[in-house]
């Protein structure tokens, strides 16, 4: 890539290399933007005679061809791509979605010299609308070779981002209490029902019960009869683990356990197991409240029937202080 000055009415065709403003400060002409017959008349309008631009050199790539190559490339699910000024082109979900990131494999592209690309967090829930990432080429253009090194990682390896669509999910919801299961749910429904209209959600099923093994697990399996997107259990009490009251109900509808704590503040007494394919989650303490916890975490993934498992949740530990 060669920068040179040359005579305006010889610029057609050619990358400008900096931003023209007119005398008062006013942008005429934006950086990277390609001189068409109707700018050299515009700039001569404006009295210059010179402009300072890019000359692509054989086997450069455009920065906006190479920015949608990768883009293409990068993700996949419910998202659109947009090209945007200056070598950009942005990832847009077309749905509510959870946000899933290959963090590894972002990283390792984020250290090529030819483009970059930034993602929403890994787990994030998205509105339709959204944008979750974009990429940024080098000035003008991108070096063959090094797209090729990019886009061949990515067809290895990828996708980077998956928009991972929300779609009627149907959630289930136990309330436990040791006395009286009612009383738990006159605590907790109302938070609940705060914490899922976040994600345009209703309970779909609700019950309640006295906190002892064979009433939690009864109750554990009506839910599961419905086929629920996901369950979760919100108990006066907090877990010793897995041996549990809640722990051991789960256990008996043939529950596995795949994660008891979580490296999150405020919601480290997160349990969480599966049943074929519908996670249950009790996280006591985190129905109290509508401030953000583990809850807010998980529910993203679960709600876009996405198998979370006890790496992913370890994992939650880098950003886990959320207050």
């Amino acid at each position: 890539m060669k920068a040179l000055t040359v005579d305006v009415k010889e610029s057609v065709g050619r990358i400008l290399c900096c931003t023209i403003f007119r005398p008062g400060g006013r942008k005429l002409l934006a950086k990277g933007h390609v001189i068409s017959e109707e700018d050299i008349r515009l700039l001569a309008t404006e009295g210059m005679d010179q402009v300072w631009v890019t000359q692509l050199e054989e086997g450069e790539i455009p920065e906006d061809d190479a920015v949608m190559k990768v883009a293409t490339e990068m993700g996949c699910g419910c998202l659109e791509i947009r090209l945007a000024a200056g070598g950009r082109a942005n990832l847009f979900s077309t749905e509510d979605c959870c946000v899933l990131v290959d963090d590894e494999l972002l990283k390792q592209i984020n250290c090529t010299s030819s483009v970059v690309i930034a993602t929403s967090l890994n787990f994030t829930f998205a509105r339709a609308g959204t944008r979750i990432a974009t990429v940024k080429s080098a000035p003008f253009a991108v070096a063959k070779p090094q797209l090729e090194a990019v886009t061949t990682i990515l067809k290895e390896r990828g996708p980077i981002l998956q928009a991972r669509p929300i779609r009627q999910p149907a959630v289930g919801v136990l309330y436990t209490d040791p006395v009286n299961g009612e009383r738990a749910r006159q605590l907790f429904e109302p938070v609940v029902r705060q914490r899922l209209d976040k994600y345009n959600v209703s309970t779909s099923f609700a019950l309640h019960a006295i906190e002892d093994e064979p009433a939690v697990s009864r109750s554990l399996q009506h839910l599961l009869r419905s086929r629920p997107t996901a369950i979760m259990v919100a108990s006066t009490t907090s877990p010793a683990g897995p041996e549990d009251v809640i722990g051991r109900a789960m256990a008996r509808v043939e529950c596995h356990i795949e994660k008891f704590l979580a490296p999150v503040e405020p919601g480290n007494l997160l349990m969480l197991g599966y049943r074929e394919d519908v996670p249950i989650i009790s996280a006591p303490g985190c129905f109290r409240s509508a401030k953000t916890n583990v809850v807010d975490l998980v529910l993203p993934p679960m709600l876009s029937r996405y198998r979370l498992s006890g790496w992913e949740l370890a994992t939650l530990g880098h950003g886990g202080l959320l207050g």
